[in-house]
């Protein structure tokens, strides 16, 4: 049996294949990189690339839209290390038809949500083709007085919580969500996160990648995952679980801590959005999904994946 190769396949062969100076504190495998500076500063560092007919119709969503979605999504993964956003770059491939009017648009939300989260639009680039919209964005950040927090730092024992509610984002909340960066930093300030992700990809992929860059097991109860209102109410209880665990682009954030800090954050949660605790970590390897009963099977696998087609 042959696997298909997608790109979480090739980011493992981009990684196993780079060598890094020590100037990298942090490379590939985290939602941002953190690079040494001159003196003791150090900066993050994180990209994601937007695709009109993969990402976003261009025809229903808006370009204003898509401009703000574009930094936001940087934002979230920012959210996701507890740092703080300070500058971006922007690169953008305009369809020749509508270049000038699109740009305009972008630029308006990309504009609006920098302003609101107090990041420096500083440089980028433009191009124009026959093709659909494209839109990169870089975006700069700097760690809190507490460091940074990682994907690797998950222990046998804790409690994995979520904020927010989830699945049914493309309804069009992938578009608006609010990304997480206040909320991370507080967080950050109140308990000692050991672990943490935005989820993206949905939960049943992130916490996957929570999982194996700590080297644990995680178990998810499937009784205490918030499912969004923006799921379908017709479906059965298993079907918006199901949605809930694999839709995506809920952009919440996703952490472990120990017992005694997810205690805490019960009796007298600091965010103003819901938190759930959802889960815990395990020494035994695999993701697993408890139900009602206290049976356990496979989390399932789900999530957005981009595939390359058939391997050969």
């Amino acid at each position: 049996m042959t696997n298909r190769p997608d790109e979480f396949s090739l980011i493992e062969q981009i990684r196993r294949r780079t060598v890094v100076s020590d100037r990298t504190r942090l490379g590939i495998g985290d939602d941002a990189a953190l690079l040494n500076v001159s003196g003791d500063g150090e900066v993050l560092v994180a990209i994601d690339v937007l695709m009109e007919g993969v990402h976003f119709d261009g025809e229903r969503s808006g370009a204003e839209a898509v401009g703000r979605k574009a930094l936001a999504v940087n934002l979230s993964d920012m959210a996701a290390m507890a740092a703080r956003p300070t500058a971006t770059v922007v690169g953008i491939v305009l369809p020749k038809r509508r270049a000038e009017l699109l740009g305009q648009q972008l630029m308006d939300g990309l504009l609006g949500i920098a302003a609101e989260f107090d990041v420096d639009l500083i440089g980028g680039d433009t191009n124009t083709w026959d093709g659909p919209l494209v839109i990169s964005v870089t975006l700069l950040g700097e760690p809190s007085g507490r460091g940074i927090v990682t994907r690797s730092g998950a222990r046998a024992g804790d409690w994995l919580f979520v904020t927010g509610a989830l699945g049914g984002s493309l309804s069009g909340r992938h578009l608006t969500f609010q990304p997480r960066v206040d909320e991370a930093l507080t967080l950050h300030s109140a308990v000692n996160l050991h672990a943490m992700i935005d989820v993206s990809d949905g939960v049943a992929s992130d916490v996957r990648h929570l999982a194996r860059e700590s080297d644990v097991g995680m178990v998810i109860d499937a009784g205490a995952v918030p499912i969004h209102d923006d799921v379908d109410g017709s479906l059965s209880d298993a079907q918006r679980l199901h949605h809930a665990l694999t839709d995506g682009e809920d952009f919440e954030l996703l952490f472990s801590v120990s017992k005694e800090d997810g205690r805490r954050l019960l009796e007298r949660s600091p965010l103003d959005v819901p938190l759930t605790l959802i889960g815990a970590v395990t020494q035994e390897a695999g993701c697993r999904l408890r139900l009602a009963d206290g049976t356990q099977t496979e989390l399932p696998e789900g999530g957005w994946v981009h595939s390359f087609g058939d391997a050969s």
